[in-house]
């Protein structure tokens, strides 16, 4: 998209038309600074935000690799949660990774076997059972299956080899389609609680 020099003295309006700036009322002439300023001082934030997360990234990596040299071990620093602390214990910064995952074909496996579970369970008294699983399986809006749910049915124990085999099914179907790393900042309260410092606008 290419800009067309503006001669002094005017404004170019939304359609890009060249209006005198005379025939711009005050108010709108007020308005076009206000917003400009505010903005070119957003994106120079932004810009800093940036270089700054960068750098936090940067030096987090360099400290786990001095430590790990403390036991002559090499380590990958950029990869891992890791928690640093300062020495009177006031402030920490928390690295963390989360994965967005997945479910392959073995999923509908895993549906089958507790399906079958169910069909023999339900005529005692784990009808909340049923509803459990049902709604780990519901998906969403989107069509996708609800992941946090339907990884949290790993946690029950049963003895039925269905239902073991089915949780297996389930930890092998997982993919890890993608990762995002994430910095988060903390300030200890007067009641010693770690509190986030905010870097969102939203959020000050």
């Amino acid at each position: 998209m290419t800009t067309q020099h503006i001669p002094d003295g005017y404004r170019e309006d939304r359609n890009g038309r060249l209006v005198p700036e005379e025939q711009i009322k005050p108010i709108d002439l007020a308005r076009d600074h206000l917003v400009d300023e505010k903005i070119q001082g957003a994106l120079e934030l932004r810009d800093l935000l940036r270089a700054f997360k960068r750098g936090v990234f940067d030096d987090i990596a360099a400290l786990v690799q001095l430590s790990g040299e403390q036991y002559g071990a090499r380590i990958g620093g950029d990869k891992g949660n890791v928690t640093l602390m300062t020495f009177n214990g006031r402030y920490k910064i928390v690295r963390a990774i989360q994965d967005s995952i997945q479910f392959d074909e073995r999923l509908q496996a895993a549906k089958a076997l507790i399906d079958e579970c169910l069909s023999d369970w339900t005529q005692g008294s784990r009808a909340e059972l049923c509803t459990l699983v049902n709604n780990a399986f519901r998906a969403d809006q989107d069509g996708s299956i609800k992941t946090a749910e339907v990884l949290s049915l790993r946690r029950l124990q049963f003895d039925d080899p269905r239902w073991k085999q089915a949780m297996t099914a389930i930890s092998d179907a997982v993919t890890v389609v993608g990762s995002k790393t994430y910095v988060r900042f903390y300030q200890r309260d007067e009641r010693g609680q770690y509190q986030p410092i905010s870097l969102d606008v939203a959020g000050v």
